[in-house]
Parts: structure tokens; sequence; C-alpha cells
């Protein structure tokens, strides 16, 4: 029998996360495919399982091409192919044609889940085990939580490079940046990268106090930016670049990371102005007519009642300027995903002018939930310094915005809870697989899938489900193939296990049941059963009523970390005092 588990540690992205005590965590996901009898499932035997479902008439013999497009703190339900008003006819194109998973997982935070986008391993092996700035004493120093991609995994662009493609990387990679693991010397040909977890979108200048400056790279060499910079047209100019002067006799693989839409919220002006009328209502109305979509495009059950979480405001009871305050941060985020979807439009366009598009396998997706921090309480100071946070200029060049729990809770409609968080809000993520040539169109599928899966289904579908490094950490993700060309309903059976915790706040994934339990800001350390087929809110624990499953889960949870052989935090840890500790660790090694 075997067991599929994933686990996910909880940790920090950046100094500020843990910062701002109460609002979310950075965690790593760590996941693992083994035996009863610990003998571990190889990539090859899991990926070959699903090669046969391919459609073998392949008489041209022609490698499909891969392009992976990676939304920053996008939100469930932030595009209208997932029941936004937000029009993004772009990723709608990939919807139409393409196949929308409903149920897909990444981990809570960036860089974890990057780590395992590229990988197929889970975080824990892969390097992040934990972030640097919040990690344990007894952490340091220990296998996996090097705090950036180790060199005991290989990443799939390596793979396909060592196969004949040409390989791309324009946006953000925070994945390290030492010289051995710039993007140029893990497997990319060209890439122009963004070393931090996000910047200002209008110009070479950091978000955060601590972060001096911010690192660009055009392959090994750092660089400047131009004048006329924004973020989400930099990074598609790039990678258009890259495609317009590639071998026409290789395939591709090109991975557009965006850090759209990371706050700082910043977008056109002309842009925000569009859709300032749609957000006067306020953030209950327009969560209603969310939910209201996601039914009606069978992404959602009907009859879900959403969590009353704290710290998201009444509307009515908001004065007349902060309402006009709170509509004008929404219509700026709106505005910068809209702008992110105008150069994917872009993108598509050059594709199929081309004559690439058809033979391009296309997956759009998130990496993480909406984030609700509101940075400029946490560093006044600091904000008010380097930024403009007037109404009047909001989302324009110099400004500093984000939107806060109220509107994150409407991103991550109808979920629960945010970024950094174990729960739904923060991990579950839109998904979208685009291949007609061999896959199918128009679907949703309800199947779990988690982040881990996308290499092995990119290997199943280059025909490469053998060609691995046998010396690295095996591929622990499933190839979704079998779901995408129809010939299985899931992606797991229903005994697999899935299993995720970082500093405390665990999940576990076994059929439709998902063990949950979160530490502080986002709950009370108490371990909860839900079916989050019927209940994706997390709203009925089914703890007592279903003892036996229950307890029968939480083993799965015990061997789980037995067999991984984590590094446990230490009984007196707290990760705000660990936190501190960190900073004058850094500090005192700075001077």
């Amino acid at each position: 029998m075997t067991i599929q588990v994933t686990l996910f540690f909880f940790n920090s992205n950046a100094a500020v996360l843990m910062m701002v005590q109460l609002n979310w965590f950075i965690r790593v996901v760590v996941i693992t495919s083994l035996l009863l009898n610990t003998h571990v499932v190889s990539a090859t035997q899991r990926l070959s399982s699903n090669s046969s479902k391919l459609s073998n008439t392949k008489a041209d013999n022609k490698k499909p091409n891969f392009l992976i497009i990676l939304a920053d703190d996008l939100g469930y339900s932030d595009i209208s192919s997932f029941g936004s008003e937000i029009d993004t006819p772009g990723i709608d194109s990939l919807a139409k044609s393409g196949v929308k998973f409903s149920n897909f997982h990444v981990a809570a935070t960036c860089s974890p889940t990057r780590s395992m986008l590229l990988t197929g391993v889970d975080n824990h092996l892969n390097g992040l085990g934990n972030m640097r700035i919040i990690m344990d004493d007894n952490q340091f120093g220990q296998p996996g939580y090097e705090g950036e991609l180790n060199t005991r995994v290989e990443t799939v662009s390596t793979i396909l490079q060592r196969n004949g493609y040409s390989t791309y990387l324009s946006g953000k990679w925070h994945l390290g940046m030492q010289t051995d693991n710039l993007p140029v010397n893990r497997g990319f040909d060209q890439s122009i990268s963004l070393m931090e977890t996000g910047a200002d979108n209008w110009e070479k200048k950091p978000y955060l106090p601590h972060n001096k400056n911010v690192h660009y790279f055009d392959n090994a060499n750092e660089i400047n930016l131009p004048e006329d910079f924004y973020s989400s047209d930099f990074y598609t100019d790039n990678i258009m670049g890259y495609l317009q002067q590639r071998d026409p006799k290789k395939p591709f693989f090109a991975y557009l990371a965006f850090t759209a839409v990371h706050y700082p919220h910043q977008a056109p002006k002309a842009l925000t102005e569009k859709y300032l009328a749609n957000y006067q209502d306020g953030w209950d109305v327009i969560k209603s007519k969310r939910y209201a979509r996601l039914v009606q495009l069978g992404l959602m059950p009907p009859g879900l009642e959403a969590l009353q979480l704290p710290r998201v405001e009444q509307w009515s009871t908001l004065s007349k300027k902060d309402q006009a305050y709170r509509t004008k941060q929404m219509a700026v985020y709106a505005a910068m995903v809209k702008r992110m979807d105008y150069n994917i439009e872009r993108l598509l366009s050059y594709l199929k002018q081309a004559d690439l598009f058809d033979n391009t396998v296309i997956m759009f997706m998130s990496d993480n939930g909406a984030d609700n921090n509101e940075i400029e309480k946490i560093f006044p100071d600091y904000i008010q310094k380097n930024f403009t946070t007037d109404i009047e200029t909001l989302g324009e060049k110099g400004s500093y915005a984000n939107y806060g729990p109220s509107w994150a809770n409407v991103s991550m409609t109808p979920l629960s809870w945010y970024k950094g968080s174990a729960s739904e809000g923060g991990m579950r993520s839109p998904l979208i697989v685009h291949y007609p040539k061999q896959l199918q169109q128009g679907l949703v599928t309800h199947s779990f899938s988690y982040i881990t899966d996308i290499v092995p289904t990119i290997l199943d579908l280059a025909g490469l489900t053998n060609a691995v490094d046998k010396f690295k950490v095996p591929i622990m993700g499933r190839s979704q193939v079998g779901v995408l060309t129809g010939v299985n309903e899931t992606v797991y059976a229903e005994k697999d296990v899935v299993a995720y915790e970082l500093a405390g706040s665990a999940a576990l994934f076994k059929g439709d049941y998902k063990l949950v339990r979160n530490f502080p800001p986002f709950g009370d350390k108490q371990w909860r059963l839900f079916n989050i087929k019927t209940d994706p809110v997390e709203r009925y624990d089914l703890a007592t009523a279903q003892p036996k499953r229950f307890q029968e889960m939480l083993l799965d949870y015990q061997v789980y970390q037995s067999d991984i052989n984590m590094v446990e935090v230490t009984d007196d840890y707290h990760v705000i005092e660990q936190l501190g500790k960190n900073l004058k660790r850094i500090k005192d090694h700075q001077h």
C-alpha cells in the first residue's frame, strides 16, 4: 500500500511577516512519497504509470513546449474564470479551452511553492525546511534547512535543458542569491530575475526596511532597471524576447513569474480609475457576487456559509472618507490583476503569430492565498519616508498600497483565512492547464492535486519520465495526465496521504478529508477534521462525529513525522521571539 505524504512547515517569508505578528506565517511544504515499509517509490515508477495514458499518435514526434505562468499572492477568486468581476480575458481564454482545477493546493507562501514547482520535491528536502529568518536554533545547519534551493535536488529546467530544451525565466526567483543558485546555474539558458520576495513595481526600490536594496540579475550579472519599468510589462517583454531569439529547432520551457499582485499594489492610473465604480458598495457585496459566480461555474458547491473572520470590518460602519480609501485600494489591486492579464494576452498573441501556441502546454496558477498584511501599520515610519499613501496617487509611481484583511477575504471567496495559514484560504489556488492538442477542453475537475504534481506532469507530457538524475532526491508528486486526458477521475487514490506542517500549523489530506491545525494568529493549535469537498469553508468540524477517521489521520500524520526525519522546533519555540533573535544575529553579522 503506497502512502503519498506531503508535509508542510510554517515559516516566514521575510522579517516583516513575523513582525506582522498576527498576520501570516510563511510556511514550507514538504512532500514525500513512501511505502508503509518505508520503501520510497521512485520517480520513474510513479511517472511511467501515467505515460501510457497519453495519446500514442505522435507521428511527428514533436516535443511540446511548456509555459508556466505564476501569479504572486493572487486569491482563489481573483480572475473572472474563477468568479471575479475583474475582467481577465487572457487567462479566461486558457480556461475556456483547457482544464480548471477547483481543488489545487500550493504552499501557503512564496518560496516554498516555487521550490516545489520547479523540483517536484517537498520543500523540506529541497532546502526550504524553514526560512532563515524564523529558523529555530536547532535547525541551523541541518540538511533541508539551507534556506535556499539545495544541490540534492534538480530543477525541471535542468532536466529539460539536458534533454534538448531551450529554457527561460523572467520574473521573481526567491530561491537563493548565491552565484551557484542563480537561475542561470539551475537550468535556465536565459533569465531576468528578481532575487527578493518582492519589490516596488515602478522602480528598483525595496518595500521593507530590512532590505537595503533589491537585486535584479540578467543571467549572472546584476542590472539596473529601465526608466519606463513596470514589473508585469518588463517580465513579459523579456520572456517574449527570449522566445523571439530562440533556436527554432528546439522546444522550449518558459517560466513567467509575475510579482503581481504582491504588495505594494501599484498599477497605471487609467486602469485604476476604470475599476473604482466596481467597489463602492463594499466587500460584502463583491464577496456575495463572487460566490454566486463560483457556484454557477461549477467550481464551488451551493449553500456554503462563509466564516466571520476577525479583523474583517463592517462596510457600513466606515466613514465616507474611509470607504472612499478602501474603494481605491481594491481598484488598484484590480488594475494590477488586469495589467498582468493584459500582458498574458500579449504573450498568447505572440505564440499564435509565431505558430507556437498549439504545441505549447500552458499552466497558470498562484503561489499561495491572498495576503492580508498591512505593512504600513507595521513600519509606518519607513513607509511614510519612502512612499506616499494619499488617496489621490494611490497605485502610482512613488505610492504604497495594499488592501488589508477585508478585501483579502474577498479574494479568497468563499474560503477561510489567508496566505500563511494551513486553512484553504492559505493553500488553495486556481490552476488552469491548457493543451487542447492532447488534453480535455472546457472541463472543471474537482480532483485534489498539489504543487509537486506539476513537474511529473511536465515530464510525462514531454516523454521524459525516465530522464531524471537517479542520484538526486526522487520526485515526490504525481502526474496529472490521467485526469487531464479523462482516463482517471483523480490524481491521488482515496487512501493516499498528503501532509503539511510549518511552525506548528499543519494539514493532512486524504481522499475528501483534511486534518488541520492552525497556530495563532489563524487558530488555537487544536486538530480539526473537515470534508473539504462538501465543506471547503472548513466550518463543520467532524472530529467528534467521525472519531475513527480522525484518529486514523492523526496516526498518518505521526507516521509522516517519523518517516520524514524533520527537525522539529523546540518546545519553547515562539515564532515572534525567534524572529527577533535571528534579526539580531543578522545585525551582529553585518557589523
